[in-house]
């Protein structure tokens, strides 16, 4: 049980580092995003076992990271300016 709750914390902080990386200036706060990553795959990781039992490693670890992603999609904030309509601009008003 130990391991597998250190393997999800792990594995939720390498999730939102990779993702402050890839996705720089789309996260409001990097804290606030390497706190969520950790502690959703934490989450994730001890719902699973819960439910599973123990002896499932890989759909634990596979659960804990979807439950990471979900819960740092949330955090997400469009503030780079791209729109959902492909990139495209009104045209300028006369």
């Amino acid at each position: 049980m130990f391991w597998e709750a250190l393997g999800s914390l792990l594995l939720g902080l390498a999730l939102s580092t990779l993702s402050l990386w890839r996705l720089p200036g789309r996260f409001p706060q990097p804290s606030l995003t390497l706190a969520t990553g950790t502690l959703g795959t934490l989450l994730g990781g001890l719902i699973t076992r819960v439910v599973l039992g123990p002896g499932h490693h890989l759909a634990t670890f596979a659960v804990a990271l979807g439950v990471g992603l979900a819960l740092l999609s949330l955090t997400l904030s469009d503030s780079v300016g791209r729109s959902f309509r492909g990139g495209m601009t009104p045209p300028p008003a006369r």
